[in-house]
């Protein structure tokens, strides 16, 4: 495992920007104009600067007409996830926060996130707790990573994870640029495990941390063909870093789904279609986080069946 240094970035001062935040969007303005005004009511006022998707709607003009203190990178078509790193390499806080067109932070998360990642030099990337909706419930992702069997280490705040969700998450921009941020074969759609994987092994502790705390109100009607890329990505993820016996397994389970299951087929076109590139790219893990992906992986896997043996809220037993 490469050694990161023993000095963290520069420590930040209570006159210098330390944390800013980084939203790509695309077509969301009314969601983006209500993330924006969390955001700018934050004690900590960071720095926030928009990644625009080559939105068709009025977002541009909203943004300069009713925002003008925000910063804005208006790119020339959909770049998906990659639109996050255009906007980490734009900006020149030593830490960065991303949030979606319907995220934003609770009011001390992202300070309390910073003194973290001043306080652990290793630490790369911090996992906040999300809560979703009007009601501030728990997303189920919370529990999963915060009981994470890869436990805590000595010098890492919270949990050991290689897995978060993308808009509650906290970067060391020098990190994240290191490895390169989200990997541009993924596009959108379950992207953050792949980024783990590579901070991780770069040598950089990725961690869940439930005291850092970011608001979720997603919008609750479906995203046409998200189900097939988050199922293209996994099965794209195990191409490029995990072994080539259970990629190609993986492959054959979805092929077997794709007979009866549209999104399954659709999913399995796009991956054939981008795995000459997967293989290109391919990194395997070192067998230290191989074997720590094989633990996640059947903890998962019992998680899930648990789950889906219990009854559902108003089901049958």
């Amino acid at each position: 495992m490469i050694q990161r240094p023993d000095t963290p970035d520069t420590p930040h001062t209570s006159d210098t920007p330390h944390t800013g935040v980084v939203i790509a969007t695309r077509n969301r303005a009314d969601s983006l104009a209500r993330t924006l005004r969390r955001l700018l009511d934050l004690p900590e006022r960071p720095e926030i600067l928009v990644v625009d998707n080559a939105s068709t709607d009025d977002t541009r003009s909203r943004l300069a007409r009713d925002f003008p203190e925000v910063r804005v990178v208006a790119l020339p078509r959909n770049r998906g996830a990659l639109a996050r790193t255009d906007g980490v390499r734009a900006l020149r806080t030593p830490y960065v926060a991303f949030s979606d067109d319907d995220s934003w932070w609770a009011p001390g998360a992202l300070e309390h996130a910073a003194k973290l990642l001043d306080a652990y030099p290793r630490l790369g990337l911090v996992s906040a707790r999300t809560l979703v909706g009007p009601a501030e419930g728990p997303d189920p992702l919370n529990d999963i990573l915060a009981t994470s069997p890869l436990g805590p280490a000595s010098d890492l705040p919270g949990t050991q994870v290689l897995g978060f969700l993308a808009c509650a998450s906290v970067v060391r921009r020098s990190a994240y640029l290191e490895v390169g941020g989200f990997h541009p074969l993924l596009f959108f759609g379950g992207e953050e495990t792949l980024l783990a994987y590579d901070l991780a092994a770069h040598g950089w502790g990725v961690t869940h941390c439930p005291d850092v705390v970011a608001h979720h109100h997603p919008d609750p009607a479906p995203r046409g063909g998200r189900p097939a890329r988050m199922r293209r990505n996994e099965l794209l993820t195990l191409w490029l870093r995990r072994p080539l016996p259970h990629a190609l397994a993986r492959t054959r389970r979805l092929a077997a789904e794709a007979r009866h299951d549209p999104a399954a087929r659709q999913a399995l076109r796009q991956t054939l279609a981008r795995l000459p590139a997967a293989l290109r790219a391919r990194r395997p893990l070192p067998p230290h986080l191989e074997q720590a992906a094989r633990t996640l992986d059947g903890a998962m896997t019992h998680s899930t069946a648990v789950t889906q043996a219990q009854p559902r809220p108003g089901a049958q037993p």
